[in-house]
């Protein structure tokens, strides 16, 4: 190893010639070891390394030269140098045998200082060029080592890489293509190596004419990007490119290195973003624009304001639940048994005076919306005027496929005696033009009304049994005590909102404690605040409201959700919560808190 000392070994029988021989040889930098016969010399050798051995020629048992032949014969020893030290004439025979054995020079006794200094300064610095030599060998290892893992590194990285890299020479010849680019394009690396790029079908003539004007620059400092299509395995992609120019240091020529990212499925998302939002704006256009119509015509057919509350909130609310219907199918098909529970749910129909049956149908947006409101109106007509305001009173509502349309026959029966209006109200008018380019019909016999509504496209039949009409809740019994004195938390960011059911509760005897608008002053409020119930919007400016809950939770004060999300939206772990959905019925809103509240009484005087 390069940090090893330089050791040299004596070997010598008479103590007195290794003590002198070690006196002259001592320097810094030097180990010197002594043995005092030719057997204590190999088990030396055989544990350290040695840079240089001076072995006496004459030593009883084993002598220099045999020990020089036993040198020679391991693995170990044979390349250490042997200096031979001899009292005897200098004879050639004997000299030549010394260098025969594998000796490299000799030393005369008596000993000449400055000739041993000289001879091992040779052998000295012989051995520090070497640990040189093997320190600089093992570094350039370390570094081989760690530039082979930089490169297994970078190769792998390209490889696995979701980037194609692809590079060029200043000819704009292919010299790599990696794995990611084979993958994105469709074509073995084997086969594009050494050929022209212009050659390869992958990019169109005006990205071959960006990277020529890339190389052309020469500008090493520049970092090049941009967008183009090119030629993929399944067909054209988007891709986003992103060039280097790299400059040789030894002949200045140039190299493009290009890193190009498929962007395909972002641009697809993209181009589905811009519909949806283009489709969002529509709906909410057509939405507003249903409401404030909605509006103005109910206005203009109410008798006071209370009337005119009264319908228009059953009419939204009948759009807002047709809206959460169509959500749940994600705006796909609403099933018009889904309609129909939905008006038994909102207590607009009565399951046990309506019948029905039919095949399972599909509606489509725009029909499940006309028809939600065109069903609310047959209801609220039926419990105004017709069938639904007696007790006996029935409703057979039947449907079927016929001659390629589907028509809705809704039958009245044991209501008072019907006769036609004098005048078309604007709910008739809503149930007569409420379906688009259909058509309806109404018949007014005296023992009940038969509207007839063909709707001739936007529906489907499926396979499947009749759906089973849902019972009517226990949540719909009318409610007509106050809620006075009762201490309502709000939860809600929207002023508007806030402001109108606050009002509603307010009319209705409750107290509003407190409106809170963040969630810190939610969270203030559920902690500290001296309330019965809380209303609980879904989330306050984008932040869920899931603490606010539990706090409320921790304090055994009810609270329901009002919100526009569905209960998979909302906090999780609070099913006995119940959930309002915007626009909120003010009937349904005071029922269900004057629930809540009773609730919480009882379990107070339980305890």
């Amino acid at each position: 190893m390069p940090n090893r000392p330089i050791r040299f070994l004596l070997v010598d029988d008479v103590p007195e010639n290794l003590t002198a021989l070690e006196a002259l040889l001592r320097r810094d930098g030097l180990e010197i070891h002594k043995a005092h016969s030719a057997a204590q010399a190999l088990e030396m050798m055989l544990v350290q390394d040695f840079q240089l051995a001076f072995v006496d020629v004459q030593m009883p048992q084993i002598n220099g030269y045999e020990l020089a032949e036993l040198m020679r014969g391991t693995e170990r020893t044979r390349e250490i140098p042997i200096i031979f030290v001899t009292a005897a004439d200098r004879n050639e025979t004997r000299r030549f045998r010394g260098y025969e054995a594998g000796g490299v020079d000799y030393i005369f006794k008596p000993i000449d200082p400055v000739i041993l200094k000289s001879k091992a300064e040779v052998f000295f610095r012989l051995a520090r060029q070497a640990k040189d030599l093997e320190r600089q060998r093992d570094e350039l290892r370390e570094i081989a080592h760690d530039r082979d893992l930089a490169i297994a590194s970078l190769r792998a990285h390209a490889d696995n890489s979701p980037l194609a890299l692809v590079e060029c020479d200043a000819d704009l010849v292919v010299r790599g293509w990696s794995q990611a680019a084979e993958r994105m394009f469709g074509i073995r690396q084997d086969a594009v190596i050494g050929r022209r790029i212009d050659t390869v079908p992958s990019f169109a003539a005006e990205t071959l004419a960006m990277f020529a004007d890339w190389i052309a620059a020469h500008d090493s400092l520049a970092r090049h990007s941009a967008e183009t299509v090119a030629r993929g395995a399944d067909g054209d992609i988007h891709c986003e490119l992103y060039g280097s120019v790299l400059t040789d240091p030894s002949d200045g020529r140039a190299s493009l290195s290009v890193q190009i990212l498929d962007v395909t499925e972002g641009h697809r998302a993209e181009e589905v973003r811009s519909l949806l939002v283009g489709e969002l704006n529509h709906r909410i256009k057509n939405t507003l624009a249903n409401v404030q119509a909605i509006t103005r015509q109910t206005l203009r057919s109410a008798t006071d304001m209370k009337d005119f509350s009264t319908r228009f909130s059953g009419r939204l609310q009948a759009l807002a639940r047709a809206h959460s219907i169509l959500s749940d199918v994600t705006w796909s098909s609403a099933s018009l048994d889904e309609l129909l529970d939905d008006q038994i749910k909102a207590g607009t129909l009565d399951c046990d005076s309506l019948r029905r049956s039919g095949p399972r149908v599909g509606l489509s947006p725009e029909n499940t919306l006309r028809l939600a409101l065109v069903l609310h109106e047959l209801g609220t007509n039926a419990a105004k005027y017709g069938a639904l305001s007696v007790p006996d009173g029935r409703v057979h509502l039947s449907w079927r496929v016929q001659a390629g349309e589907l028509v809705l026959v809704w039958r009245e029966a044991g209501g008072p005696p019907v006769r036609a209006p004098a005048a078309q109200g604007f709910g008739s008018t809503l149930i007569g033009t409420g379906i688009g380019d259909n058509r309806a019909e109404a018949d007014w016999q005296p023992t009940g009304v038969i509207w007839t509504i063909r709707i001739a496209s936007g529906f489907a039949v499926t396979p499947g049994p009749e759906a089973t009409p849902l019972p009517e809740p226990e949540v719909q019994a009318a409610v007509t005590d106050a809620i006075t004195g009762c201490r309502v938390l709000l939860v809600e960011d929207e002023p508007l909102v806030a402001m109108d059911v606050s009002c509603g509760l307010e009319d209705a005897g409750a107290t509003v404690v407190r409106v809170a608008q963040t969630l810190a002053e939610a969270l203030a409020a559920a902690a500290t605040d001296d309330i019965d119930v809380a209303l609980l919007d879904g989330n306050l400016g984008g932040e869920p409201v899931d603490r606010v809950a539990q706090a409320l939770s921790n304090r055994a004060i009810p609270f329901c959700f009002v919100s526009g999300y569905g209960r998979e939206h909302l906090p999780q772990g609070f099913n006995d919560a119940p959930v309002l959905t915007k626009p909120v019925d003010p009937d349904v809103l005071i029922r269900t808190i004057r629930l809540m509240a009773s609730e919480r009484a009882r379990a107070a005087v339980a305890v």
